[in-house]
């Protein structure tokens, strides 16, 4: 399975969940309840870190380690949209499914069973897993209850007797989290969601709705550095490295692309994207590959589009004071 840091199996066992108080499925009355759904179901209030608007140096200034931290990131790489089409016969990107009335609830077991919620999980027959059925990185799966309100989160997870999966009558993952999305409640320090940081991971995707139907992001992103250290700021809640470099980006690190960066040469989906990244900025969310940001696959993407991206240095970025290390 993709690499998780060893501190998971340190951690102690009597951490509390930082998830809803139960997991269990939605009243079969809720699909017909009027105040729910996509309106009624704003993804986390509009003062959660992941929807505030980050743009105001005074309010948010540039962090005093700023400069070392894009050097260790690389000022010389550049953005990659790890999302897009298809590559191979499985769609780019993480993909999530919104949960329906008749989809089944299923039990699931855990590597990492002290780090993780208990479910039930919404699985469909045949859920969108990022890689597809067959990959071998982090098979995500995500899905989204708008009718309760909760996002229900998965890494490396498999069905039964398939892949790395142990068990023949359960489905297995390293790792799952849910979050009320009417919450701003933080997970408990150092617990970590089927993110490293302990992150949500929908909240930060870019989606073609938003970016070429919408025409506009109004959230903060998500994307990788191949080297982090042992600290994370919240809203993150879990490091991933053994690295106690001072000058390596913690998780949960907001960066934001300056404000004087040009756009306006770039298709209008990118103009889109990087005017959110001036505004909301993107959250160190993960360990992979450096500037990588994450969104959902979409088979009306532009790839050509997407590619822009790679024009983007990150010496075009700052880093944001959002809150001290926490260790």
């Amino acid at each position: 399975m993709p690499t998780r840091s060893p501190v998971l199996t340190l951690l102690s066992l009597s951490l509390l969940c930082g998830c809803p108080s139960d997991g269990d499925p939605p009243d079969d009355d809720a699909a017909d309840d009027d105040t729910t759904g996509d309106d009624a179901c704003q993804i986390f209030p509009d003062d959660n870190p992941w929807n505030i608007d980050i743009s105001d140096p005074v309010a948010y200034p540039v962090h005093a380690n700023s400069d070392a931290y894009i050097a260790s990131i690389g000022p010389n790489g550049t953005l990659h949209a790890d999302f897009g089409t298809e590559w191979q016969g499985a769609p780019i990107g993480i993909p999530f499914h919104v949960v329906e009335g008749d989809t089944p609830w299923v039990d699931v077991a855990f590597l990492y069973d002290d780090q993780s919620d208990e479910g039930p999980y919404p699985i469909p027959e045949d859920p969108p897993i990022e890689g597809g059925p067959d990959g071998q990185e982090d098979r995500h799966i995500l899905g989204l209850d708008l009718d309760q309100c909760r996002l229900y989160e998965l890494f490396w997870a498999w069905p039964p007797g398939e892949g790395d999966n142990p068990h023949e009558d359960l489905w297995y993952a390293g790792s799952g989290a849910i979050f009320d999305l009417s919450s701003n409640d933080l997970r408990p320090d150092y617990r970590t969601s089927a993110d490293a940081a302990g992150l949500p991971i929908y909240p930060g995707l870019v989606r073609y709705e938003e970016a070429v139907v919408d025409g506009a992001i109004e959230h903060a992103l998500r994307f990788t550095v191949a080297q982090s250290q042992r600290a994370f700021i919240h809203p993150a809640t879990h490091y991933a490295s053994d690295s106690t470099d001072p000058d390596r980006p913690p998780m949960g690190l907001r960066l934001r692309l300056k404000a004087d960066y040009d756009i306006g040469g770039f298709s209008p989906e990118i103009q889109v994207i990087l005017q959110a990244l001036k505004t909301y900025g993107m959250f160190v969310a993960d360990n992979g590959s450096d500037w990588f940001i994450s969104g959902a696959p979409d088979p009306s993407w532009s790839d050509d589009h997407l590619h822009e991206l790679w024009q983007v240095p990150g010496s075009a970025f700052e880093a944001v004071y959002t809150g001290e290390l926490i260790y």
